[in-house]
C-alpha cells in the first residue's frame, strides 16, 4: 500500500510517499480503507520534532512511528476475531497511528460510525480536534447552559469545533481570532468576536467563566485577568507556531500544573484521551446539525508534506483534509 513514512526530523521534504506492507489485524483490530485523513497540529510538531523535550515520547533519533496522521476516515476492510461491532463495507471514522496510507490499522475502542450526513473528509476532521474541544470544555471547563466562555484561537481546527461545542452547551460565547477570520468564527455561532490585531481579551475589562486557551501566545497572568473570581482556565497546547524551542507550548503548559494550587482560579491543563463513546457523541452533534466540520484545504496523498507546510508556515484555518 501506499503511505507518508518519515524516518528523520525536519522540514516537509523529510515526508516520503512509499509502498509499505498493508498492517496485519489483532484480534481487537479494525482494518480501514481510508478515503480521508486530516492533519493536526501535532502532525507537525512530529515532522519536525518540536518542541525538542517531545523527542522522549515521539523517538530520539528520529519518530518511533514512521507513518504519519492520526485522524482518518473511510470503510472497514476487515476486523479482528474479537471485534464484534463492526464488519467490512462499514463505514467508520477513528483515531489512530498511520492515518496518512491507503489502510489503517486501529483499535475498536477508537472507531465509531461515521455520521449520517458527513462526507468521509467531513468525519476525518473530527476525531482528534473534536475531541480536544468535548474534553476541555464539557469535562475540564465543566461549561454550564448561561455561561460566558472565550475561545483564544476560534478559527483553527479545535477552535472551529470549540465554538459550536460551547453553544451547544447552552453558553455564550466569545471567539478570539484574526480579521480574516471574524466571519468565519460568526458563521459558527459565536456572539461575540474579537479581533486580536486590534484588541486585547486580556484587557478588555470583560470576563468570563471559562478561556479556553489553544493558543498559548498569553501568559497565566493575563489569561488569569480575563476570568471570573470562579473562572476557569483551560489549557491545550496544540499551536503550531514558535518552533525550534525546548518546552514551546508546553511550557505554558508546566506553569500551569505548577501555579494550578496556589491560585485561586481554575487552572486545567487537558489530556484529551481517545475513546469511542467521545466519538458517539461528536458523531450525535454532527447528526443533530449542531456540528458541523469545517474543511480549509484538501490535499491528495501525495501531497501531504505540502499540506502540512501549508499548516506549519500559512496558520491555516478550520482543518486541512488528506484525500485517499
Amino acid at each position: 500500500m501506499k503511505a507518508i513514512v518519515q524516518d528523520r526530523y525536519g522540514s516537509p521534504d523529510v515526508l516520503e510517499l512509499r509502498d509499505v506492507e498493508k498492517p496485519a489485524v489483532g484480534d481487537h483490530d479494525v482494518l480501514v480503507r481510508v478515503h480521508a485523513a486530516s492533519l493536526n497540529a501535532r502532525d507537525w510538531h512530529v515532522m519536525r520534532g518540536d518542541p525538542y523535550v517531545a523527542r522522549l515520547a515521539f523517538g530520539l533519533g528520529g519518530p518511533k512511528t514512521k507513518i504519519r496522521g492520526t485522524d482518518f476516515a473511510g470503510r472497514v476492510e476487515a476486523v479482528g476475531k474479537d471485534v464484534k461491532r463492526f464488519r467490512p463495507g462499514d463505514d467508520v471514522f477513528g483515531e489512530a497511528e498511520g492515518a496518512f496510507a491507503e489502510y489503517v490499522r486501529a483499535p475498536d475502542r477508537v472507531v465509531e460510525a461515521k455520521p449520517d450526513g458527513l462526507s468521509y473528509e467531513q468525519a476525518a476532521a473530527l476525531p482528534l480536534a473534536g475531541n480536544t474541544a468535548l474534553m476541555g470544555l464539557r469535562d475540564a471547563g465543566e461549561v454550564r447552559p448561561g455561561e460566558h466562555v472565550l475561545v483564544n484561537g476560534a478559527s483553527g481546527g479545535v477552535g472551529t469545533f470549540a465554538v459550536q461545542i460551547a453553544k451547544s452547551l447552552g453558553a455564550e460565547v466569545t471567539g478570539v481570532c484574526s480579521t480574516r477570520n471574524l466571519e468565519l468564527v460568526r458563521s459558527l455561532g459565536a456572539d461575540h468576536l474579537v479581533d486580536y490585531t486590534v484588541e486585547d481579551f486580556t484587557r478588555s475589562g470583560r470576563h468570563y467563566d471559562v478561556v479556553f486557551d489553544l493558543v498559548g501566545n498569553r501568559s497565566l497572568a493575563e489569561c488569569r485577568r480575563a476570568l471570573t473570581p470562579a473562572g476557569r482556565l483551560v489549557l491545550s497546547g496544540g499551536g503550531v507556531s514558535g518552533g525550534g524551542s525546548l518546552f514551546g507550548p508546553m511550557g505554558l503548559i508546566i506553569k500551569g500544573h505548577l501555579m494550578s494550587r496556589f491560585v485561586r482560579h481554575r487552572l486545567l491543563v487537558l489530556t484529551a484521551t481517545q475513546s469511542d463513546e467521545n466519538l458517539a457523541a461528536l458523531g450525535r452533534l454532527a447528526e443533530s446539525g449542531k456540528l458541523t466540520p469545517v474543511i480549509d484545504r484538501t490535499y491528495p496523498l501525495s501531497g501531504t508534506p505540502e499540506a502540512i507546510g501549508y499548516l506549519e508556515v500559512e496558520h491555516a484555518r478550520a482543518k486541512v483534509v488528506i484525500t485517499v
